[in-house]
This record gives C-alpha cells, structure tokens and sequence, in this order.
C-alpha cells in the first residue's frame, strides 16, 4: 500500500481528505510494525546474557532499523518535496508538519541525533503555529498534533513539564470550546482528549 499511496502523493497535486488518511495510513502501518519489533528487540539484547544472542539480536535489530530508516526518509522525501508545496489549506498543512514532525521523531529513537530532534520540532512548530492561528482548539488534527508534539518533548526532548504543559493547553481550550459544539461533535472531541 506504501508504494501505490507514494504514486500517488507523487501525481502533484493535493491530496483529498481520504487519500491523505490513506497515505499516512499506509506509511503509519509500515513503520508502526517495524518500530515494534525494534523495540522487541532492544528489550530482548539487554536481557540475553549470552554473547552470541546479543550479537545475533544485535545484527537483526540493524535490519530493522535500516529498514525504518528508508520507510522515514521516504515519507519525508514525498512530504517536502510533493505533498507541503501541494497544501493549500491550513487542516491539510497542519496535517503534514505534524507527519512530518512525527517520523522525524521516530528516526530519532535510534539515531539520538541533534539535527533530527532539531528537524522534528521545526515540522511541530510550524504545524502548530498555523494550528494555534487557523484551527479551532476543538479540530481533531489540531488535538492530534499537541499530543505527538507533548510526545516529542517528553521522550526527545526529556522535558515531562513541557509536554505537559503542551497537553494540558490543548486539553483545557478543547474543553472550554466545546460549548459551542453540538451532542455528535462534543463526542467526538471527548473521544480525542480522552
């Protein structure tokens, strides 16, 4: 699904709301299955005691890795240069940064890199900002991406009082906003900040 959603990331022109739940659907899947066996692996090495097990571990763990590495740089390859110049509207830009922001930060899980962790709050912020302008506090990708940007200062960043900070926010304008809502979007939102 990666390879038929990428084609058509890649005809050059903006994706509807559907093909933009495909695409991040297909590449969250495909890099979801494999950040899971990595972390399966990391927790088996540390708690093999023989040499050869940890090596083994070790060399399988790299193939993961690799293999993340190049599902990452592919989705933010067709993120920067096909799918962001494409963005006209704010839900959809807003959409992007934050997918962008979110595989760079699992690049970063095993490449403790700077440069990366730099990257990856530069896609949050950007995201956030046209959030914080252009979104209701109650929009669902505006929710979204102040979860994974709390995410991000809490496990990249290691700073819980940012991250905290982060959600609380949008947990509180969400709930303050809710009272011009309907019954059928109050649920919904409840549903996200629950």
């Amino acid at each position: 699904m990666v390879h038929h959603m990428a084609l058509i990331a890649e005809m050059g022109f903006e994706l509807s709301v559907e093909e933009r739940t495909l695409f991040s659907t297909a590449f969250k899947n495909a890099v979801g299955a494999r950040r899971q066996a990595w972390r399966a692996l990391t927790m088996l090495e540390h708690r093999e005691r023989g040499e050869a097990g940890r090596k083994s571990i070790k060399g399988y763990r790299a193939v993961i890795e690799e293999e993340i590495r190049i599902l990452c740089n592919r989705i933010l390859d067709i993120l920067s240069k096909e799918i962001l110049p494409h963005a006209t509207t704010f839900e959809s830009k807003v959409f992007f940064y934050k997918l962008q922001g979110d595989y760079r930060r699992y690049l970063t899980e095993f490449e403790p890199n700077t440069q990366l962790a730099e990257d990856a709050h530069e896609s949050y912020r950007m995201a956030s900002d046209i959030a914080l302008n252009d979104l209701p506090p109650t929009n669902p990708i505006r929710l979204g991406l102040a979860l994974n940007f709390s995410v991000f200062y809490y496990e990249v960043l290691n700073s819980p009082e940012r991250a905290c900070l982060l959600a609380k926010a949008a947990f509180d304008d969400a709930i303050a906003a809710m009272d011009n809502l309907d019954d059928n979007e109050q649920a919904a939102i409840l549903k996200c900040v629950d």
